[in-house]
């Protein structure tokens, strides 16, 4: 008998990550990237356990490592004068949670998924092919493919839309029928830096978190301390054209304005930084459903979120899990999808709005932040890290039935 074919839309982190889990579960599969390429881009990004006890379960976890940092703590500070408010711990972050927390630049993840994925047989991964339309019935799923002016289509036993915040897949479900995602009047501007054009104290091991006034300001070293990554979290409008809507150039006259009575040392790292490119946040109210028959929805595609957890990508890498798992159980395509809803909806719906809270939080002004930041102190960062175990404890993710599901009979 010959192995069930997935489908996947999207070559993304999330896509990828899918693909080594569901070839895990004993399925062929395809996926297919509208990019002519799998291209190493993005910024830095925050792994916390949850997502990297999933990626040493298929092998990439051991590729990124090199290139990868683990920070001692996370430092939250005051904008005005960079007085610490709390420190988080983390130097017992693998003990504590049983998977360890990284530090990373997207494009060394990527580079990582992409090795691991080469070495598995049964994964093929289609460039330059665009989703353009899918039919679910009764036996399998069918796909339109569009290369660029050729039209082609594909076969298999489910679709998996890992197509991102515009996905196509989740637009002909009708799935996000009034809860489209929509701008959440925020934008991230991201840069890296040379590590010897930055002050001394923002080269610490460990993520510090800056709060301002409807402004928020996140910094790590990268890639061995060469670098360091920075991300400048803003209210303000945001308009693009379609040709570079994630990714568009900012000016740096802007930020110095909007960050003018901020400590002087937080200055100069944003003074530090020669290439500022910026990305509109989006965010979405939870899906009531991701599955339609043997279609199902994953990653961004079905829970947007803002990234004041830093748990997008972690997410995504939590639902490849459980989808590998649910499909390695049960090889009725429909109930081991339904089943993989059931085992993710809840908690991804639970940190799409606590990251949601967590911005109001972040961006507090006057009296409020005020009490916040008291309120920070009082708690100490080891209170503070406690209200994370729910999120990062990969323990439960490391359980056998989860990660090695094997073929189902």
């Amino acid at each position: 008998m010959s192995a069930p074919h997935a489908l996947i839309a999207g070559g993304g982190v999330g896509g990828l990550c899918a693909a080594l889990c569901l070839a895990r579960a004993g399925f062929r599969v395809s996926v297919y990237e509208q990019a002519k390429a799998l291209e190493e881009i993005g910024a830095g990004l925050q792994l916390s356990p949850n997502a990297s006890a999933i990626l040493r379960s298929f092998g990439a976890l051991d590729r990124l490592i090199p290139s990868s940092l683990v920070p001692r703590a996370v430092r939250i500070r005051r904008a005005r004068d960079g007085a610490t408010v709390a420190t988080l711990p983390l130097e017992d972050a693998e003990k504590r949670w049983g998977a360890p927390y990284l530090l990373a630049h997207r494009a060394d993840l990527q580079r990582a998924l992409i090795e691991t994925v080469a070495g598995e047989e049964a994964i093929t991964v289609h460039t330059g092919a665009a989703l353009a339309g899918f039919a679910s019935g009764a036996d399998g799923v069918a796909i339109a493919i569009k290369r660029g002016a050729i039209r082609t289509e594909a076969t298999g036993d489910c679709l998996i839309g890992a197509d991102g915040l515009r996905s196509l897949v989740r637009q002909r479900l009708a799935a996000d029928r009034g809860v489209s995602p929509r701008f959440s009047g925020r934008t991230a501007w991201r840069a890296l830096v040379e590590a010897s054009r930055v002050p001394a104290e923002m080269r610490r091991e460990e993520t510090s978190l800056w709060l301002g006034k409807r402004a928020h300001l996140v910094h790590y070293p990268l890639r061995g301390g060469a670098v360091v990554n920075v991300v400048a979290i803003v209210e303000e409008d945001f308009r693009a054209n379609s040709e570079n809507f994630w990714s568009s150039p900012g000016d740096p006259a802007y930020l110095e304005a909007r960050f003018a009575r901020w400590r002087e040392s937080a200055r100069d790292l944003l003074a530090a930084a020669s290439d500022w490119r910026k990305w509109p946040l989006f965010d979405a109210d939870p899906l009531p459903s991701w599955t339609a028959g043997r279609v199902a929805l994953l990653g961004d595609a079905a829970h947007p979120m803002l990234p004041f957890l830093a748990q997008g990508a972690a997410q995504a890498i939590e639902d490849a899990a459980a989808l590998g798992a649910a499909l390695g159980r049960d090889r009725n395509i429909e109930r081991a999808l339904a089943a993989y809803q059931a085992a993710r909806l809840a908690r991804a719906s639970r940190v799409q709005l606590e990251s949601r809270r967590q911005g109001k939080i972040y961006h507090l002004t006057g009296p409020a932040a005020l009490a916040r930041d008291l309120a920070l102190h009082a708690l100490g960062g080891a209170r503070l890290l406690s209200r994370y175990d729910w999120l990062y404890d990969a323990h439960p993710l490391c359980d056998a039935a989860v990660l090695k599901s094997g073929s189902a009979e």
